[in-house]
């Protein structure tokens, strides 16, 4: 759940990553997952649950907007 806040989050506060609810909510629970993940890995579970999800989605969220940008183009 917390990606999917980051993802939207991310959306709204940087309007140029902006994809939409349900592109945002998607790359966040991807990046969400990726991040809680990788928190987990090096030690800290508990970061994991909120910072990784916030922060992972914001990122996957970038990333999206970026490879959309270029196919746009």
């Amino acid at each position: 759940m917390s990606g999917a806040a980051g993802g939207n989050a991310a959306g709204k506060v940087l309007g140029s990553l902006n994809q939409g609810t349900l592109i945002n909510s998607i790359a966040g629970v991807v990046g969400g997952g990726l991040g809680g993940t990788i928190l987990s890995a090096i030690g800290a579970p508990d970061l994991a649950e909120v910072a990784g999800g916030g922060v992972g989605g914001g990122a996957v969220l970038a990333l999206v907007s970026v490879v959309r940008n270029m196919i746009g183009k």
